[in-house]
């Protein structure tokens, strides 16, 4: 009895180490995070780099931005009006991450704390007409924001911290093993704690990969999405018509050129009977 006694405080410490061990490890492999947004020649562009065991597990390009709707007093101090906060995602700012199998994460936080992103990105596994396919895609945005803070709040009623989430989110679906691109516009609406608010989060020159980074630094094979694709369409297509269009002239005229030079070299045959006997 004494022995198991003595052998369950032990097996209780193992687990506590263990959990401990885990933790610590999560902890660190968190701290591996770089801002990389200095080397980006778009100023409004942020790069971000998650590493893990001294190589990278995520990397993400992109400008934010989020329009953000709050209640200021009208002049009369008894109405409210509905005014905007414009907060892009600004240089310098403290970074977060982790990475994981099937769910890996960013953080990042900019103007003394004041505003938090965090997204979450998930792999998942389908079975299709072809065989189980994997993908991953962001699956959850939340925006926290202290309307109290002065540079782009303006005397905002009730003013202090909001957290704004989105819904049901499956956006930069993407097959597993691939980039995302997108340099158009696309945007997330996300449901404030600020009663009867929508938060828009607006994301511009996208370039993210949460999994399945083969080399350290470099993305893999980019997936576009259908709005560039669209666009790269409709830029190519009018060269291409052009191209086919030149292609039938070149054509058309060797063909005139082939056929005059042939009728230019038979023998004309007078429509006039009577000149027949002049031939021979």
């Amino acid at each position: 009895m004494d022995l198991q006694g003595r052998a369950v405080p032990s097996v209780d410490r193992l687990r506590v180490l263990l959990m401990l061990f885990h933790t610590m490890a999560q902890i660190m492999a968190e701290q591996e995070v770089e801002n990389l947004s200095g080397l980006s020649t778009n100023p409004e562009k942020d790069i971000f780099v998650v590493r893990e065991n001294g190589t990278t597990c995520l990397m993400a390009e992109f400008a934010a931005k989020f329009i953000v709707p709050y209640d200021v007093w009208a002049s009369n101090y008894v109405d409210l009006i509905t005014e905007q906060a414009d907060i892009a995602l600004t240089r310098g700012a403290e970074v977060k991450g982790r990475c994981g199998h099937s769910e890996s994460e960013l953080q990042v936080f900019w103007v003394d704390r004041a505003y938090a992103l965090k997204m979450l990105f998930v792999k998942e596994s389908h079975n299709t007409s072809k065989g189980p396919e994997a993908t991953w895609r962001l699956s959850k945005v939340q925006f926290v924001y202290d309307s109290s803070e002065k540079t782009h709040f303006k005397d905002a009623v009730s003013a202090g911290k909001h957290t704004a989430n989105s819904h049901h989110l499956s956006a930069l679906v993407t097959p597993a093993g691939k980039s995302y691109e997108c340099q158009a516009q696309q945007t997330i609406s996300l449901a404030s704690s600020d009663p009867q608010k929508m938060v828009t989060m607006i994301l511009s020159a996208v370039h993210i990969q949460p999994f399945d980074i083969i080399s350290d630094f470099v993305f893999s094979e980019e997936h576009k999405c259908p709005v560039d694709e669209r666009e790269q369409l409709e830029e190519t297509l009018p060269l291409i018509l052009g191209l086919i269009l030149g292609l039938v002239i070149v054509v058309t005229l060797a063909i005139y050129h082939v056929h005059h030079k042939m009728t230019a070299n038979q023998v004309q045959i007078p429509r006039d009977r009577s000149q027949y006997k002049h031939m021979g």
